[in-house]
């Protein structure tokens, strides 16, 4: 299989649409204003939870080898010589006579929940047997009880080689609910030609030869997470007086103009022009970018890292968890996840897929933002599960401090 490199043409035309990174993290500046607002007040209104009491699944696997999946687009990986062609699905079905649907329909977190939320809260079939969500929407699908809990004793891969860092994570201790697909990290990035090395959050936030050429993220999970980190708190458990501190912390920084302004992905092309000189970013992003100019680097800051994961769940009443859970299981397999991170480019989180991209790529294999050594990922976070009123409080103070 040969593995993905996106030629300076083919990033161009795909960070001018919108793309999966543009729309993959959090709550960006529209979807905020619904986050934070009415679409947080219906998340709360009476008769939206379930509970396996009030939603019971039947689970049809046994006599129907079927499965339909909602992926993000561009998620997995393609025959590039035959297009209708996805190898690792490909075998899937082939080993299992599961008949695989695969519908790339995730295309924003926010979007999604609209789409199945009316179903799922009256406990309504959505037509699909899996879906991949971004955590911080995958634990609301936890907390709304819309989800059905997995049975762990079917997926013994997750089990052996679920990367120790997602395992335990605040909204799905058990990893019950939720196996991630795959992830990333968020940090700094920097172009080299027009700066020298950022190492810390500190820096990024004062340091003067980058005055006014700096960029944060909109999506408030990864930009505050860094900067609790920074100042010492733990993204992972924090109170609002710590979170209050930290944003006083970029308010100056807004306010002073070091920070140019905040972004989604599309920091990406400014960062790749030299327009800005460093930024808070996603470390896909910067691997595709550093494909085509390698003086673009990921900078695991001193303090750590903010981790997010992009994950599979199982929605209530979907009929086949059985066909679902042998799904899981099989992109567990190391083999299995080092073809798929050859392609898709993000952080794998299987255990033992370093091992196996060395036969497929040595040079992915050696990639730390694929493959993170555990001095990273012990210092690597995942931001605390916050309740409907934490999200409110918390989203509505971050978007008056960036000005959406």
């Amino acid at each position: 299989m040969r593995t993905r490199r996106l030629s300076p043409e083919a990033a161009a035309v795909l960070d001018a649409t919108w793309s999966r990174r543009t729309v993959l993290r959090g709550l960006l500046t529209a979807g905020a204003a619904v986050g934070a607002g009415s679409m947080l007040s219906a998340c709360g209104m009476r008769g939206t939870r379930q509970s396996p009491d009030s939603c019971r699944s039947t689970d049809e696997s046994a006599d129907d080898p079927r499965l339909t999946i909602s992926n993000w687009p561009l998620y997995i990986d393609v025959d590039e010589n035959d297009e209708s062609r996805r190898p690792t699905l490909d075998a899937f079905v082939a080993s299992t006579g599961i008949d695989v649907t695969y519908q790339e329909d995730v295309n924003d977190n926010n979007e999604f929940f609209g789409k199945v939320r009316n179903q799922l809260s009256a406990c309504q079939p959505v037509d699909r047997d899996i879906m991949v969500l971004t955590d911080w929407m995958a634990a609301r699908m936890i907390r709304l009880g819309w989800v059905q809990k997995l049975d762990r004793s079917a997926l013994p891969n997750v089990e052996a080689n679920l990367l120790d860092s997602l395992r335990g994570r605040s909204w799905d201790p058990g990893t019950d609910y939720a196996v991630p697909w795959q992830t990333g990290l968020a940090g700094i990035a920097y172009n080299g030609t027009v700066a020298k090395e950022v190492r810390t959050v500190e820096e990024l936030l004062t340091r003067p030869d980058l005055h006014g050429k700096v960029t944060c993220l909109s999506e408030m999970r990864d930009t505050m997470g860094l900067i609790m980190l920074s100042m010492g708190h733990d993204p992972a458990d924090f109170t609002e007086d710590q979170f209050d501190e930290a944003l006083t912390t970029l308010q100056v920084a807004v306010d002073s103009g070091q920070i140019r302004r905040f972004t989604g992905n599309d920091y990406a092309q400014e960062l790749a022009r030299g327009d800005i000189a460093a930024c808070v970013g996603w470390s896909g992003d910067v691997i595709q970018l550093n494909f085509t100019d390698e003086n673009i680097r990921f900078v695991t800051p001193e303090s750590g890292v903010m981790l997010w994961s992009d994950n599979m769940q199982v929605p209530n009443r979907a009929t086949h968890r059985a066909n679902a859970q042998e799904w899981i299981n099989y992109y567990y397999e190391p083999a299995v996840a080092a073809e798929l991170a050859a392609y898709v480019n993000y952080i794998c989180p299987v255990q033992g897929a370093q091992a196996e991209m060395e036969k497929i790529d040595p040079e992915l294999a050696a990639n730390p933002l694929i493959f993170p050594d555990e001095s990273v990922l012990s210092t690597a976070k995942v931001f605390m599960a916050l309740n409907e009123a934490q999200e409110r409080i918390f989203e509505q103070k971050f978007q008056q401090v960036i000005g959406a």
